[in-house]
């Protein structure tokens, strides 16, 4: 197992592509789901460098679209590793889409992604992460508390969610005429 330690600035992962009609929307601006395709791809190569092995996606945090991307952009993905766990990997996916003709440059979206490092179809250890600045230090704890946080609201929701499938159809009928 590798729990060698790495630092965050070893974790940088670049990659970019010309968006072309073919990631049009009906709009006629880059589709979103091919934005996020990208942002999973570069977490991917983020993660797996990182871990030394195959990572998979667990999950997508919050991922908000600043501003359309035109076809014609290029678009580019860069990715650092934010926070680390025993066998996973939470990366920060900065995207940016360029105009080249112009040289205009626009960050339109910022992700986090988790993955997971597998290895004989299991999650195995990844490596300690070395956090050499303040905003690493930062961005490492700020991931521990979404971590933290996600497991709390997934736990509040489904505590929720029970409560509602134990309501009866007239209790139902108040909550939907309640908006």
């Amino acid at each position: 197992m590798n729990r060698d330690a790495k630092t965050v600035a070893s974790t940088r992962f670049e990659t970019s592509k010309f968006m072309t009609p073919q990631e049009a929307n009906f709009l006629g601006k880059v589709f979103g789901g091919e934005i996020l395709s990208l942002i999973d791809l570069a977490a991917y190569g983020t993660a797996s460098r990182f871990a030394g092995n195959v990572c998979v996606t667990a999950s997508f945090d919050r991922v908000d679209f600043h501003e359309p991307i035109e076809v014609g952009d290029m678009v580019s993905c860069t990715g650092y590793v934010s926070f680390v766990g025993r066998t996973s990997v939470e990366t920060t996916i900065e995207v940016v889409a360029e105009n080249i003709v112009t040289g205009t440059r626009r960050h339109t979206n910022t992700a986090r992604v988790t993955m997971v490092a597998i290895k004989d179809g299991k999650p195995t250890p990844v490596p300690r992460l070395i956090c050499e600045s303040r905003d690493e230090k930062l961005r490492f704890l700020e991931g521990r508390i979404r971590r933290q946080t996600r497991a709390a609201t997934i736990a509040e929701r489904e505590v929720l969610f029970a409560e509602l499938r134990r309501s009866s159809d007239d209790e139902l009928d108040r909550l939907l005429a309640a908006e």
